[in-house]
């Protein structure tokens, strides 16, 4: 079986230019930077160096070798370092924001999955806009936020961002509406329902409104919106009354809604990207171990929901 410091060995040579040299940068002898790779030899059953006066250089099969030998030793490290730095975490308690409709769908799953690892959850609920201007302070450590394609969220620059979930956007219609009866629509079908009244968001800057009303407006349409509310169940209520068509997020979805008809939309800008927020701990803008963690249980979070919408 290869040994991990024959891969240093050859991965020094090959930096280095020579066996010498490779020594001084691993701080080992010569004799045992050179008895690593002869064991190798022997193993692979093949020279992995040419030696010259002038150095020493990998033979094509020490070149295959050092390919792979880069990605095993890149994990090894990240395997230790990981390790390090889950053992020194110790107890450690998180500010983390998320809007409603997530809070809903994975937060006790992720609090259970983090919790397990001495991390605590201080949680706080509010719309996107504010969960935004909370992690530019610094007033939160970690925030699940969402956009749709096209519209940046406008983050500091030291703020880093990773999708953990994409969340189908659908069209509601009350049964019997002349759309009622697609098992989805296109957006020539949705731009089709420009005289109707629609219920939007509270704020006039969220992003699922956006990008309807900025389909509408390019086909030089302004909407009419008739109904403003965070409440996707007041949503569902008013299209099931008649009285408005909307759009909502398949994680709002979950339930069975009486009267109503959800319809996926086929265009690629009908989707919103969750998000999980967080100030950059370091020059190579990587988040806290903490986060990373927190960020894992997220996406695990959203997986299990996935999962379980498509058993039913």
């Amino acid at each position: 079986m290869a040994d991990l410091r024959q891969f240093e060995a050859l991965r020094a040579v090959h930096a280095e230019g020579s066996v010498t040299a490779a020594a001084r940068r691993l701080g080992w002898g010569q004799p045992t930077v050179d008895y690593h790779l002869k064991n190798l030899e022997r193993l692979v059953g093949a020279p992995v160096l040419v030696r010259s006066p002038r150095g020493s250089r990998l033979t094509p099969v020490g070149m295959l070798l050092l390919e792979r030998a880069q990605e095993i030793l890149t994990l090894s490290e990240r395997a230790i370092g990981d390790a390090r730095e889950f053992s020194a975490l110790g107890r450690v308690r998180l500010r983390f924001g998320t809007f409603a409709t997530a809070a809903a769908s994975i937060l006790p799953f992720v609090a259970g999955s983090v919790g397990d690892l001495g991390i605590e959850i201080d949680a706080m609920f509010d719309e996107v806009p504010a969960l935004v201007d909370r992690i530019n302070r610094g007033a939160l450590d970690a925030a699940l936020v969402y956009t749709v394609p096209g519209y940046d969220l406008p983050f500091r620059p030291n703020v880093v961002t990773m999708e953990v979930f994409r969340d189908p956007l659908l069209l509601a219609v009350p049964v019997g509406h002349p759309l009622a009866s697609r098992t989805s629509v296109d957006l020539a079908a949705v731009l089709s329902l420009s005289d109707e009244r629609w219920v939007f968001a509270t704020s006039a800057e969220d992003a699922m409104d956006r990008v309807v009303a900025d389909a509408f407006a390019a086909e030089g349409h302004v909407l009419d919106v008739a109904i403003r509310t965070d409440d996707f169940q007041v949503l569902l209520g008013m299209t099931a009354a008649r009285m408005v068509v909307g759009i909502i997020p398949g994680l709002a979805t979950a339930a069975a809604h009486p009267g109503i008809v959800l319809l996926p939309v086929d265009d690629p800008s009908f989707v919103r990207s969750i998000l999980v927020a967080t100030p950059a701990e370091d020059a190579r803008r990587r988040p806290s171990p903490a986060v990373r963690h927190l960020v894992a249980a997220v996406r695990d979070g959203f997986a299990a929901v996935q999962a379980g919408s498509t058993q039913q």
